[in-house]
């Protein structure tokens, strides 16, 4: 089986997906991009599907190998988020031509339903607890949050006021029975990272997640022997390697995200990576249908899964949703905050080829706003 045609779309709201054609007709799907930086990406999957056409499809470990080492320059955000959909794509026909969900191959399931959480924003508080009571009544049984809106360089009581506040509005609309996540974003330095999650800690969120900026590792370990709250990052990192220093640092989740961090092949040894250290994965997904498929045979297949983002609803949504772009929307079905485990071939997903089609280009040109300090600074958005 060869494959013969790579080609990509670009869709609202932010998204892009390739499709991988091969001569039997059997056709692949992933989800390749760098929110902000899609048509970046567009053009490395395109240089990189030089090195697929015209080859097996199903030599998935040796495409991977290829399209990661087979040239001088590698890593970063771009390349690998390219590589992870198009190693989405042949996962997706790997299962389709052998008749198994791609969790199979994998080795089989080890759960019959993931949990996952809702997204409740957080930038803006005044309406916080309105919106995790509404994904209460939704039933789901986790929330995540953004810890605070622009944070400044050293935090003020009110800075630090407005985040403890933000816990306790959470806490209380959830009560003792369901789990918030807190998400520092980068926005915090260490400083204040250091002198927020103590505060933090009387409210018991599941994990506060990136604590500090992704390019400063050296500082993890110092944060994670301080905090009393379960430290998660990993978003932002894209390999094996880029991911070992956190583990060695201590952190109690790791949360790679199948679209940036080389898809399917090389989050199956993430996870694998952070097993030996005890630490569970939480992928990142706030993404589109492809991508939460690639993740959901992840989690059903790796014994170290902890829970799932999803962004069905989320507030980054605008013009179209997860799934406006599947032709059964059965399988992104929430029971009482779970979904249960896909049983069709490949990623267990069918998209709706006409309306991506009809989609692409049509999506706004999405970039995160880009936040100073008063002093001139940049801050993370």
């Amino acid at each position: 089986m060869i494959i013969t045609r790579v080609e990509t779309f670009a869709i609202p709201p932010r998204w892009l997906l390739c499709r991988v054609e091969t001569d039997e007709g059997i056709v692949g799907w992933g989800e390749p991009v760098v929110e902000g930086r899609a048509a970046t990406v567009r053009t490395a999957v395109h240089e990189l599907s030089e090195l697929l056409i015209g080859k097996e499809a199903l030599r998935i470990e040796d495409h991977w190998q290829v399209m990661t080492k087979g040239s001088f320059y590698r890593g970063g955000p771009v390349l690998s988020s390219a590589v992870a959909g198009l190693d989405q794509a042949l996962w997706d026909i790997a299962g389709k031509a052998l008749g198994a969900p791609v969790h199979t191959l994998l080795g089989g399931p080890v759960r019959e339903a993931v949990r996952v959480y809702g997204w409740v924003g957080g930038d803006d508080p005044g309406r916080l607890g309105e919106a995790v009571a509404a994904q209460v009544e939704a039933g789901f049984t986790a929330v995540k949050m953004n810890a605070s809106g622009r944070m400044n360089r050293l935090a003020t009581t009110a800075d630090i006021d407005a985040v403890v506040g933000r816990a306790a509005a959470a806490r209380e609309a959830l009560g003792p029975g369901r789990d918030f996540a807190v998400d520092f974003h980068g926005r915090f330095t260490a400083g204040n990272a250091r002198r927020v999650l103590p505060h933090l800690a009387p409210f018991h969120p599941l994990f506060a997640e990136e604590p500090v900026l992704p390019e400063y590792p050296h500082l993890l370990a110092d944060l994670v022997a301080c905090s009393p709250v379960p430290i998660a990052t990993g978003e932002r990192l894209y390999s094996r390697t880029d991911v070992l220093p956190a583990l060695r640092a201590g952190v109690a989740v790791l949360q790679p995200d199948l679209s940036h961090a080389g898809g399917i092949s090389e989050v199956r040894r993430i996870a694998s990576l952070a097993e030996t250290f005890d630490v569970p994965i939480a992928p990142h997904c706030p993404l589109g249908p492809v991508s939460l498929a690639a993740c959901l045979q992840i989690a059903f297949a790796t014994p170290n899964f902890l829970i799932q983002e999803q962004s069905i609803g989320i507030h980054y949504n605008d013009g179209a949703e997860l799934l406006d772009y599947v032709v059964d929307r059965e399988v992104f079905r929430f029971h009482d905050g779970h979904l249960v485990r896909p049983t069709a071939p490949g990623l267990g997903i069918e998209v709706d080829e006409r309306v991506v089609r009809a989609a692409d280009g049509r999506a706004p040109d999405w970039h995160g706003p880009v936040w100073r300090h008063p002093d001139g600074s940049f801050a993370e958005w």
